[in-house]
């Protein structure tokens, strides 16, 4: 996965030369770095985001909300539907659940089914729940 990230971000031939030089460097280096980095550009690496948003540039408060945006999510089944046989099979699919735990998931909704994961994978969940008539919502 590190590698579909390094493909993605295309570095000029001088950035990629200081992230060279940065890569080399020690922890205590490294650490000197960042200090001498906050001294002279007047941030600190380790404020929360909305201490930065309020400092100078606070226009790019807006720009810097995505960066806090959730990462892992959790999917909840809110209505098995009509179809209680489908989805239970669908649970069974999508988990590591065993007939019995997934028919108690299933007629127990809202109920959580799966949870920490990508958003990608919780909308692929989604989907294939509501393709047997379940509803589902990620949180």
């Amino acid at each position: 996965m590190a590698e579909e990230k390094k493909e993605a971000v295309e570095l000029s031939k001088k950035a990629q030369e200081v992230l060279d030089t940065v890569e080399k460097l020690t922890v205590l280096e490294l650490a000197n770095l960042v200090k001498a980095l906050e001294e002279k550009f007047g941030v600190t690496a380790s404020a929360p985001m909305g201490v930065v948003a309020a400092g100078p540039m606070a226009g790019a408060g807006t720009a810097a909300a995505p960066a806090e945006e959730k990462t892992t999510f959790t999917v909840v089944l809110t209505n098995a539907g009509a179809q209680k046989i489908q989805v239970i099979k669908e649970i069974r699919q999508l988990t590591t659940l065993g007939l019995k735990e997934a028919k108690d998931l299933v007629e127990a909704a809202p109920k959580t089914v799966k949870e920490g994961i990508s958003k990608e994978e919780a909308d692929k969940m989604k989907a294939q729940l509501e393709a047997v008539g379940a509803k589902a919502e990620i949180k």
